[in-house]
């Protein structure tokens, strides 16, 4: 705004008297002075401003990468379901919901089988890209906020016919999915906080870690 201010403002100058006024000549000549000291100062900070956007995804990129290797190499401490912290796989139906609906309507051998049939459908179902349940609403001007679209002839169907415990399930792993992979549709792990219900941080894994390998340091 400046540097447009300034050429503006040359502009101007230039209209006020001819090559002989040496007053309007100097002021010119000061102004340009400043207008290229205004824009090698502005190339400085744009210089400045993508080192800092570099080293920023830099950064954003191992804090990825460390999030994904403890992820895969720390599977097994990390999904232990007496801790707190742990791995949660975002997206994935909690099977739990069809086994308690199919025991209710089947014979115990048959009600585990169909509760396996109908869970994997509807993995598959989330999966599926051409199929999007959620609608757009403007939370206000310049903010739009994605749910699940209630009207969904599928969704429908499905707490018709199996009730609201299989139906919340597959709730809630579309909006796992829609969350943290929309693009993608495929179930993803993620190092998750139990106790808070939310995305653990870097340091509260590690320092889980930390403690795990002190108890088995003492119990050996």
């Amino acid at each position: 705004m400046e540097i447009a201010e300034l050429k503006g403002k040359l502009e101007v100058m230039k209209h006020l008297g001819g090559d002989d006024d040496a007053a309007v000549q100097n002021k010119i000549k000061e102004m340009n002075e400043e207008l290229i000291g205004k824009m090698e100062e502005m190339e400085d900070l744009e210089s400045l401003n993508q080192t800092l956007l570099a080293k920023e995804r830099q950064s954003n990129d191992e804090l990825q990468n460390a999030r994904r290797t403890l992820i895969t190499g720390l599977n097994e401490i990390l999904s232990s379901g007496r801790s707190h912290i742990g791995i949660k796989r975002m997206g994935e139906i909690d099977a739990k919901a069809f086994q308690n609906a199919c025991k209710q309507r089947f014979p115990n051998e048959e009600a585990e089988i169909k509760a396996l049939e109908l869970c994997s459908l509807w993995q598959e179902k989330i999966k599926d890209s051409d199929w999007h349940p959620f609608k757009t609403f403007m939370v206000d001007e310049s903010n739009a906020e994605k749910v699940i679209d209630e009207d969904d002839e599928a969704l429908k169907k499905l707490k018709e016919e199996w009730g609201d415990e299989i139906y919340n399930a597959v709730i809630e792993a579309l909006k796992e999915i829609e969350e943290c992979n929309p693009s993608g549709r495929y179930v993803i792990a993620e190092l998750w906080n139990f106790k808070e219900q939310r995305k653990a941080t870097l340091k509260e894994a590690i320092s889980f870690i930390f403690k795990q390998l002190k108890t088995h340091k003492r119990k050996r």
